[in-house]
């Protein structure tokens, strides 16, 4: 069944001579609770925009970017509207990531690369514009510079005070309540994601 699946998937990313070729295809959805009317995600899930769909369940579906920075780049998106990793419920995050293991394989394999990066951009200063939980699988290749930061040197972490500090910091933070409204005044838009 397995091996099936990955057969779909892989005709989807990368079209053989037998399946049709892939193209621009509403993705209509039976989930259609908890959605936003502004959310360009919301919107592909509810049929009403395009998408290059890859893999597709009762909790998310993984398209294609629009805007890839590497052939393949795909998004897992859930299917129900969550404005950020921290208000998405745990087995939504759970369900979302335990497809990464079998969709990065296919996209590896059919885009020839070696390696992906596992990506969530969570919050305005982390680069989220579209905000609607989602997870990029971007397919890498040796030498490829995608990053910038791979060509900075890392510096050793301050053993004597700076991480005792940090460890305290994070420590205090984790025994506190969370009662933070983490999704007021933000929009969706599709200029980067």
């Amino acid at each position: 069944m397995e091996a099936r699946r990955l057969s779909i998937l892989c005709s989807h990313i990368c079209p053989g001579p037998t399946p049709a070729p892939a193209r621009l295809v509403p993705v209509p959805s039976s989930s259609k609770g908890n959605l936003q009317d502004n959310c360009v995600f919301c919107k592909i899930i509810r049929g009403e925009a395009l998408a290059f769909k890859l893999y597709e369940d009762d909790i998310c579906l993984c398209i294609l970017d629009i805007n890839p920075l590497s052939r393949g780049h795909s998004l897992i998106i859930p299917k129900s509207h969550f404005c950020s990793l921290k208000a998405t419920p745990p087995d939504v995050v759970a369900a979302m990531c335990s497809k990464v293991p079998f969709i990065s394989s296919a996209i590896m394999k059919a885009t020839d690369s070696d390696s992906f990066n596992l990506l969530v951009n969570n919050g305005i200063a982390a680069g989220q514009v579209i905000f609607h939980t989602h997870i990029h699988i971007i397919p890498r290749k040796a030498l490829d510079c995608l990053w910038a930061s791979e060509s900075l040197q890392r510096r050793p972490l301050n053993l004597d005070q700076e991480a005792p500090r940090l460890v305290d910091r994070v420590r205090e933070q984790l025994s506190l309540p969370d009662d933070s409204e983490d999704c007021k005044g933000q929009g969706s838009s599709l200029t980067g994601n």
